[in-house]
């Protein structure tokens, strides 16, 4: 085996250093699996959270939208949160205080309180009328301390017709008044313009943008918090206004993308020897971008 003690691994965080002197397979497995980049806008978001979660009780809560376009690390704050107020268990008891819930791909009443019921780990009857699994949903919310109410894929509920729409705006005002915690919805632009058309929840929600990435510094930072967090032995010199355009043309911009662009060169870069994410290694790797994955797609098509 190869003596890895002398290598110079002052470019890496001290959690990768200790990776770095591992095998090949165990490096790129590390590589591969996700990871947090607490990014400003990231922190400002969880802690927009955070306060939320400890705002007291009353009538008319505060709420959240998180809005970005598709891959952009929406999910990945909310993980992040979620994981900071697991839930846990008691003997009598079980506590869930933030529960995550997906706005149904095609959107009714019914479906969503089955998504609420299976969320929180009920068993389901079928063919139970709305107002029952109503009631069960909000009491067994109750009962298990639920704190905070995260609808993602928000957007979803513009895929439903006038009335459809209508019914979930009013139920979300419901849910917020009727617990008496904080919703935070999750989504694409189309999210906004749904809770926009209504005027009560227009005031309530704040909008929380997460925009495209663009070359400044803090795209600098973000790609030297990658290429730090990586186990490669050699340092990646890719912190430049230069590479940043460069890779943000070729993913397009979100943070998602970048971070599957970097991850699959850097193991370009175990494989090949080259221990760096670099021109040669950027070349190598096996991506595409998501307009040249239709592209070619729609080649396939035809």
């Amino acid at each position: 085996m190869k003596d890895n003690s002398s290598l110079d691994l002052s470019h890496l965080t001290p959690p990768a250093q200790r990776l770095a002197h591992l095998q090949s397979p165990e490096r790129i497995t590390h590589i591969r699996a996700e990871r947090w980049i607490g990014y400003p806008r990231a922190v400002e978001a969880v802690n927009r959270l955070e306060t939320l979660y400890q705002w007291p009780a009353k009538q008319r809560m505060p709420n959240l939208l998180i809005i970005g376009t598709t891959n952009n690390g929406k999910s990945m704050i909310v993980e992040k949160f979620r994981r900071q107020h697991l839930p846990s268990s008691s003997p009598d008891a079980e506590h869930i205080p933030v529960l995550c819930v997906q706005m149904p791909s095609e959107p009714s009443i019914l479906r969503f309180h089955i998504a609420l019921l299976a969320a929180m780990g009920a068993p389901l009857r079928s063919r139970q009328p709305i107002a029952i699994l109503e009631q069960q949903a909000l009491s067994l919310m109750r009962r298990i301390g639920v704190k905070m109410l995260v609808i993602d894929e928000l957007h979803n509920m513009l895929a439903g017709n006038s009335n459809s729409r209508r019914e979930f705006l009013n139920l979300l005002r419901f849910l917020g008044n009727e617990l008496r915690i904080p919703l935070v919805g999750v989504g694409t632009r189309d999210a906004y313009l749904a809770i926009r058309s209504d005027d009560q929840l227009e005031n309530r929600f704040e909008p929380l943008i997460l925009p495209l990435w663009q070359v400044d510094k803090d795209t600098c930072s973000l790609l030297a918090s990658f290429v730090a967090a990586f186990p490669l032995r050699r340092p990646s010199n890719i912190a430049t206004d230069d590479m940043a355009r460069y890779l943000l043309a070729r993913c397009e911009g979100t943070i998602g993308e970048l971070a599957l662009l970097l991850t699959k060169a850097a193991i370009a870069g175990i494989e090949t020897g080259e221990e760096a994410i670099n021109q040669r290694t950027l070349a190598l790797a096996d991506y595409a971008g998501p307009s040249e994955r239709r592209r070619k797609f729609e080649r396939e098509l035809n």
